[in-house]
């Protein structure tokens, strides 16, 4: 997804959720103490929404590139193939070459394309409308409305999730991308080597339903202001990072500098 907003968009009026407002605490666990304390980091109180598919295909967009990269497609879709409330009447009928030029700029085009034109028949085949499909992601069971998501080719967990999340409006939802698998491990929130769907659960499992979405697009910006794969804030010292007391640094050497995945066999804690 997008840079943090200056309104999250995870949930609001226009996206089946309630407006929200954060209010750190002193969090139960550590994973939401972490949440809280980013919450003091890049809190947006406004909260906005996002159409079902639109948010779908902008996901779908998103796989595997930077936001700097999928925006522009994301922006170029639209506009040939708007408005977002019959976005899969138009993507269905779609020429997928056109289409692979039209989002060229966020990468694995062509196999993108085929990714969208497929789900936009499967949404109407399933639903009949985008404004039908829409409607099941903010009104259905969010555990029938991931399974069903799952099922789509080229959909896999955290692509389901920010639909249920940015679209749905759902609490106690926290997507797991490349950012928030890498913190979550390195931190000591989740196993070393936890894969994707085990961070989710061990998060959701700790953090408070109200504070998944924000903890979710918090964590991507903290990655790529301070936690980085590489060259993560702590190497420069303690002052250097805000989470610095709260984190286990697993696969951080902060006296030789050296970094390698929290997964990897070589990987301890940090003094």
């Amino acid at each position: 997804m997008p840079d943090e907003p200056a309104e999250n968009i995870s949930g609001g009026p226009d996206g089946g959720g309630e407006i929200e407002e954060f209010t750190p605490g002193d969090g139960e666990s550590r994973a939401e103490a972490i949440v809280d304390e980013l919450g003091e980091l890049y809190w947006r109180k406004a909260y906005g929404g996002s159409d079902g598919f639109e948010c779908l295909v902008r996901t779908i967009l998103s796989q595997n590139t930077s936001d700097k990269a999928s925006q522009p497609a994301h922006d170029s879709l639209l506009g040939r193939y708007g408005p977002a409330d019959r976005l899969a009447e138009t993507l269905a009928d779609a020429d997928r070459e056109e289409l692979a030029e039209t989002i060229a700029s966020a990468g694995l085009y062509n196999q993108k394309s085929e990714v969208i034109v497929d789900a936009a028949v499967w949404a109407l085949e399933e639903f009949g409308s985008t404004a039908a499909f829409d409607r099941f992601v903010t009104e259905g069971d969010p555990g029938d409305v991931r399974d069903t998501l799952l099922s789509v080719n080229g959909v896999g967990p955290k692509t389901a999730d920010c639909v249920l999340l940015f679209a749905g409006g759902r609490g106690g939802v926290f997507p797991v991308d490349t950012h928030v698998h890498r913190i979550a491990r390195r931190m000591g929130v989740a196993p070393p080597d936890a894969d994707h769907e085990e961070v989710r659960e061990a998060i959701e499992a700790e953090v408070q339903p109200e504070k998944c979405g924000f903890g979710h697009t918090a964590m991507i910006q903290f990655g790529r202001e301070y936690c980085s794969a590489r060259e993560p804030a702590c190497l420069d010292g303690p002052e250097a990072c805000p989470l610095y007391d709260l984190c286990d640094r697993v696969g951080i050497d902060e006296f030789d500098g050296t970094v390698v995945d929290p997964g990897d066999p070589t990987a301890t804690a940090g003094d």
